[in-house]
């Protein structure tokens, strides 16, 4: 996949050589896909879909899919790919905070789609760890979407205390 950034440790990573690619509906891939959830099924083994095997395929879960139908599945997945059809259309951040805080996925959960420089900030918070940037989009310029927010106001995947919690803490860890 192109115009790819990755977080390595915490630090962002613009990744040549990933070998993804979203499905197109090439028969003869040449390799590993990232496949919409029905297509993904069905091309699984018994195994997989029982969760006694990984999958040699990543998962595209669209903005219609529910994270929730995903719980059997994840011990099989090494990566997750959330669809943004648009810039402006919110629901795989959402899909992105359930994946990561109720049902506790810690492998690569990719945005891929209409991604642009001024969401990846917020997607971070969401739980994302890859970022597929448009293609027309520079991705130097991109990274420097990553550093967007300074201070956070509420909580988010990485930082799930608000605000105004960490401030008690830090007072009371003084005394």
């Amino acid at each position: 996949m192109n115009n790819l950034i990755r977080l390595v440790e915490g630090q962002a990573r613009i990744v040549d050589d990933d070998p993804w690619q979203l499905h197109d509906g090439d028969d003869a891939p040449s390799a590993p896909l990232i496949l919409p959830l029905a297509a993904w099924r069905a091309r699984q083994p018994a195994a997989v879909l029982e969760g006694r095997a990984m999958s040699a395929d990543g998962l595209l879960l669209q903005v219609d899919d529910e994270p929730e139908a995903l719980q059997p599945l994840l011990a099989s997945l090494t990566l997750i790919a959330i669809d943004f059809p648009s810039f402006r259309d919110g629901r795989g951040y959402s899909q992105a905070y359930l994946l990561r805080t109720r049902l506790g996925w810690r492998g690569e959960l990719r945005a891929v789609g209409d991604v642009l420089r001024d969401q990846l900030a917020h997607m971070r918070q969401c739980g994302f760890d890859a970022f597929a940037v448009r293609a027309d989009k520079s991705l130097a310029d991109a990274l420097k979407g990553l550093d967007g927010l300074s201070v956070l106001y509420g909580r988010s995947v990485i930082e799930p205390r608000p605000l105004f919690r960490r401030g008690r803490h830090k007072e009371e860890s003084r005394s």
